[in-house]
């Protein structure tokens, strides 16, 4: 049976690490070959699981028929090499944020997104089969001249939210939040596009009219740091700097305490691909509120309260609301629980079969047109 084999710049702990090694487990139980390769080895937890990408046709033979999956979301030299390789490719997109959000910020970064979205053009040209994590990201193909690319939300073990909160992260929380006030909560790098900028506007605003004891819990590490100092600097410039907590990085069990203790998690992104923390927020029963841009419609659906508008007043007049109204809260709490559900693993692994299927059939045809380069 036909090999797939999984291409991956970077193989980190995440959303897209777990959904490339569940794609491998169902891959395997299907009684086929997948092994994934990385551009550099693979650190903790994940050391090990991953082959140097140059080891294929080298130490690693290949076969003729085998498919070669890559998991674009960045720009990588992986990218041009793959293209170059006489097999059948296909492209599993995860979204590449457009360089203009860190033109301002960051000349590295803003050059990493700009070669990354120049190479998902490139590859449209190699690939036989295509697919995304939302609807967002499958238009974004087309624009970029791939034909007909079929959607997977991303393959998460939602039993892997269930991690035991940290208790001395968890006990801290509770003590502060003891005094009075509620808990905004903003899980994600600290990017432009993130636009945590928003947030703290809007927090400031909502101390300054409903809430004075409030506190925001910005979890994430910057990206770049410039735009973090930015951050630092305007809510200091706001007068709400000792009241919004930056913890940068977290393990997960600080982070189901950040969960624990959140009373709303409020986004306002303005480019999000596909939006994971909706998924963590459910599980713990944490409402959910959003800017209705890019993909955030898409995975809160109808689980959380999504606004058009995201001035300053009215995010804060939507998280009142939240915080005020209990009936309200308890709607949109079980909306949530009821939204998760959608993304249990026995539903996608299923669509990711039926994509597997597609993968095949396309393979399959090429291989029939004649023989790869």
């Amino acid at each position: 049976m036909r090999a797939v084999h999984q291409f991956v710049p970077y193989l980190n702990p995440g959303a897209v690490g777990s959904h490339l090694l569940e794609i491998q487990r169902i891959v395997r139980s299907l009684g086929r070959e997948s092994e994934v390769f990385a551009g550099e080895p693979a650190r903790a937890p994940l050391s090990g699981l991953a082959r140097l990408y140059t080891d294929y046709g080298t130490t690693y033979p290949g076969r003729s028929d085998d498919v070669l999956l890559y998991h674009l979301a960045l720009g990588s030299p992986m990218a041009r090499w793959l293209m170059h390789q006489p097999r059948f490719l296909a492209v599993d997109y995860h979204n590449i944020t457009p360089f203009e959000f860190f033109e301002p910020w960051h000349e590295r970064l803003t050059e990493e997104t700009a070669l990354g979205r120049l190479e998902m053009h490139q590859l449209a040209a190699h690939t036989g089969f295509a697919m995304a994590d939302s609807t967002y990201n499958a238009e974004d193909l087309v624009r970029a001249g791939y034909s007909a690319p079929t959607v997977v939300p991303i393959l998460l073990d939602l039993s892997d939210l269930a991690t035991e909160p940290d208790p001395a992260t968890l006990r801290r929380l509770r003590q502060v939040k003891a005094g009075g006030g509620s808990d905004w909560l903003f899980v994600g790098r600290m990017a432009p596009n993130k636009c945590q900028h928003h947030l703290v506007a809007a927090f400031a605003t909502y101390r300054r009219l409903y809430d004075p004891l409030a506190r925001l819990h910005l979890v994430g590490g910057p990206s770049p740091d410039s735009y973090f100092d930015a951050v630092v600097s305007y809510a200091r410039g706001l007068g709400v700097a000792g009241h919004v907590e930056i913890s940068g990085s977290v393990s997960a069990a600080e982070m189901s305490a950040q969960y624990q203790a959140a009373d709303v998690l409020i986004g306002l992104s303005e480019h999000e691909g596909f939006w994971v923390p909706p998924l963590e927020a459910w599980h713990h029963g944490v409402p959910v509120i959003a800017f209705a841009s890019t993909a955030v419609p898409e995975t809160v659906g109808d689980g959380g309260l999504l606004l058009r508008d995201k001035s300053p007043d009215r995010v804060a007049a939507a998280a009142w609301r939240m915080a005020s109204d209990a009936e309200l809260r308890a709607t949109v709490t079980a909306a949530g629980r009821r939204r998760l559900e959608t993304f249990a693993l026995e539903h996608t692994r299923a669509r990711f079969v039926e994509a597997l299927a597609l993968l095949d059939q396309a393979a399959g045809e090429g291989v029939e047109d004649g023989p790869l380069p």
